[in-house]
C-alpha cells in the first residue's frame, strides 16, 4: 500500500496520497492546501485518483478540494452532516481567514460504507465529536486508519468549535477506534503517526 504524508496549508495539516501498488488506483485524503504538491505526489506514484475523501469539512482539510477535483475529475466524498460546514468555507471566518468552499460533494458517506481502491477496501467509520459528520477510513487487511482530527499521537481532537461535542468525541475514540486491533497504524490529521495500542497505553487525555 502506498501512503505519502504531505503537510499542507496554513497550519500544516496532513494530506494523504494513498494508493494500491498492484492496480495504480489511488485516493487523496484531506487536501487542505498546496494542490500542486498533492498532484505532484500523485504523478510521482503514477496513480489514477478514484476518490477525493474528506474526513470532515474544516477549511484546513478542504481548502484545495476545488483545484484537486478540477485537476483529477475524481468524485468528492464527505458525510452529509458536514455539508453546512463545507458550504460555509470550513469555518475559516471564525479565525479571520477566507477560504474557498469548493464544489459540493459527489458522494455522501455513511457509517459502514466500503470504498474499494484497487485491491484495498476502506471501511467508513462515523466518529462524531470534533464535528457532527466526522468519519475515519479503516483498511483492515493493511491495519491502517486515517482518522482526521479524532485521535492524535498523545492527543485528541478539539471539541470546542461549533458542532463539537466532548462526550461524543470520547465515545468515538473508546467505542469505535479502540475496538480496532492494537497494531493498527493511525494516520492523523496533524502530527506523527501512532498506533491504537500506543494511545490506549500512553495518551494522557484517555486515561
Amino acid at each position: 500500500m502506498i501512503v505519502e504524508t504531505l503537510p499542507v496549508g496554513l497550519i500544516q495539516t496532513n494530506c494523504y496520497v494513498i494508493g494500491c501498488e498492484e492496480t495504480g488506483e489511488g485516493a487523496i485524503l484531506d487536501p487542505g492546501g498546496h494542490p500542486e504538491r498533492i498532484l505532484a505526489a500523485v504523478d510521482r506514484h503514477n496513480l489514477t485518483v478514484k476518490y477525493i475523501l474528506n474526513t470532515h469539512a474544516h477549511f484546513d482539510h478542504t481548502e484545495a478540494n476545488g483545484e484537486i477535483v478540477r485537476a483529477t475529475g475524481a468524485p468528492l466524498a464527505i458525510h452529509p452532516l458536514e455539508r453546512p460546514l463545507l458550504e460555509a468555507a470550513g469555518g475559516a471566518a471564525l479565525f479571520g481567514l477566507r477560504a474557498d468552499p469548493g464544489p459540493p460533494p459527489d458522494l455522501e458517506l455513511a457509517d459502514g460504507d466500503e470504498l474499494e481502491i484497487g485491491t484495498l477496501c476502506f471501511q467508513v467509520l462515523h466518529t462524531p465529536g470534533h464535528t457532527p459528520g466526522h468519519v475515519c477510513f479503516y483498511e483492515p487487511e493493511e491495519k491502517v486508519l486515517f482518522d482526521g482530527d479524532v485521535l492524535f499521537r498523545r492527543g485528541v481532537g478539539r471539541a470546542d468549535l461549533p458542532g463539537g461535542n466532548w462526550q461524543q468525541l470520547l465515545d468515538s475514540i473508546h467505542r469505535v477506534l479502540f475496538a480496532l486491533p492494537d497494531e493498527t497504524v493511525v494516520y492523523s490529521g496533524h502530527g506523527e503517526a501512532t498506533t491504537i495500542g500506543e494511545e490506549k497505553r500512553l495518551n494522557p487525555w484517555l486515561r
